[in-house]
């Protein structure tokens, strides 16, 4: 058995100082942030950094294109439980509101997995994507009335939680209230606030993630008794090893469709803006020929704005990668955000080029098990809204810098005007 390769906590100072455990980097300009994962990707191994505050277990920062996809095939020896996000779910969390989809492994998470993938059939999807079409002439319908304003709240939180409402049957009654939920459950996930913010968030998070689950609760139950053409009908009709779903069950992934469905493509659809507004010759090249470059578009704006930055993984069994051999119960994390800007795969990677080709990037998770359920839906919305919009709304733009948020789990936009 070969040693383990030892990489000191001191060569930090190789990266200028970079500490990814200090909250205070992910308070840095996105520049800056990125010009660190240049340097930390230069190093023959992986760095170990250990937090100062919260649980102080130490992590290794995997960056390279290589090694984070090479991790992400390799579930058995880099476990997604007990957890993705820092920190890991509590138990008592997991045992209240349900184990996501994300944080399982091996068997349990496939036979999930499965069930779900069944749920969404060629006819739900069919018809999905006609309504994905249809929501998006609404939404520009309703801002070429209203005018210029906040992207976020015009169209690009719109989109993802408008879609994926109508593919659930979620009713119109409910929608304002589980967007409210949303927001209060997801608003601070990754990043550590200050003084009091920092000790209010948390209850208000759980309290408004337990209210969510609640009423998809109620939903489901209504489905149980009155069926309908909807994935919530679907799912609660489904069996996982000869057994219905649970209600922790079904809203453990209601939760996960909901705020991870809604919160990445809003995200990205905000990039999508921000990097056509700053690159006319790109804009101009995709409205020349949108079915043409449309594609090559949306996958240029989710590798270069990457709005998952990271997701943590535990050691399983030992495993030499990247010039580290790591060892069970050891964290690391998957830095998608650094992966994304590898020049050994992407020529010239902080350039915005639609007709980048291969472009195989880590967007949606590096292959493996864990590859997101929705990126299909994805790509579609965010095809759909920008083909609306810059056929009908002449020479709409950003009217301003984007409302960036602190985070180290995703590349959150605030708020973002706009004009046309």
């Amino acid at each position: 058995m070969n040693a383990p390769t030892q990489v000191p906590t001191d060569r930090v100072r190789v990266t200028g100082g970079a500490d990814l455990a200090d909250p205070a980097f992910w308070r840095l300009p996105r520049q800056e942030r990125l010009s660190a994962f240049t340097r930390l990707r230069e190093l023959d191994a992986p760095v170990r950094f250990v937090p100062r505050t919260g649980s102080r277990t130490p992590f290794y920062a995997l960056v390279k294109y290589a090694d984070v996809r090479a991790a992400s095939r390799q579930p058995q020896v880099f476990a997604s439980a007990p957890g993705v996000t820092t920190p890991e779910p509590a138990p008592w969390a997991k045992a209240v509101f349900g184990n996501s989809m994300v944080n399982m492994d091996g068997a349990e998470h496939a036979g999930l997995r499965r069930t779900i993938s069944r749920a969404f059939t060629p006819r739900l999807l069919a018809a999905a994507e006609e309504n994905i079409g249809a929501v998006a002439r609404r939404l520009v319908d309703e801002m070429t009335a209203e005018g210029p304003g906040d992207f976020m709240r015009s169209a690009a939180s719109r989109m993802p939680f408008e879609v994926i409402c109508d593919l659930m049957g979620i009713p119109g009654r409910h929608r304002a209230g589980i967007a409210a939920r949303i927001d209060h459950a997801s608003e601070y996930v990754g990043v550590q606030r200050r003084g009091r913010a920092r000790l209010r968030v948390p209850g208000r998070g759980l309290r408004s993630l337990a209210r969510m689950q609640m009423e998809m609760a109620g939903i489901a139950r209504e489905r149980r008794r009155v069926p309908a053409d909807d994935v919530i009908s679907a799912l609660v009709r489904a069996d996982v090893g000869g057994q219905a779903l649970s209600s922790r069950q079904l809203g453990a992934f209601f939760s996960l469709l909901l705020v991870a469905g809604v919160e990445t493509t809003r995200n990205a659809i905000a990039h999508g803006m921000v990097l056509l507004t700053a690159h006319p010759g790109q804009r101009a090249l995709l409205e020349s020929d949108f079915d043409r470059y449309a594609d090559g578009a949306v996958d240029e704006i989710v590798r270069h704005s990457t709005p998952i930055i990271q997701f943590r993984r535990t050691v399983a069994a030992e495993c030499a990668l990247g010039g580290h051999t790591f060892l069970p119960g050891e964290k690391v994390v998957l830095l998608y955000a650094s992966a994304n800007r590898d020049a050994s795969v992407f020529g010239d990677p902080d350039a915005f080029d639609i007709t980048r080709s291969p472009n195989p990037h880590l967007g949606y998770g590096g292959g493996g098990p864990h590859h997101c359920l929705g990126a299909h839906l994805a790509k579609l919305e965010m095809k759909a809204l920008f083909r609306e919009m810059l056929t009908r709304l002449g020479g709409v733009r950003t009217s301003g810098e984007p409302g960036l948020v602190d985070s180290n789990f995703d590349n959150r936009v605030g708020s973002l005007p706009f004009t046309f």
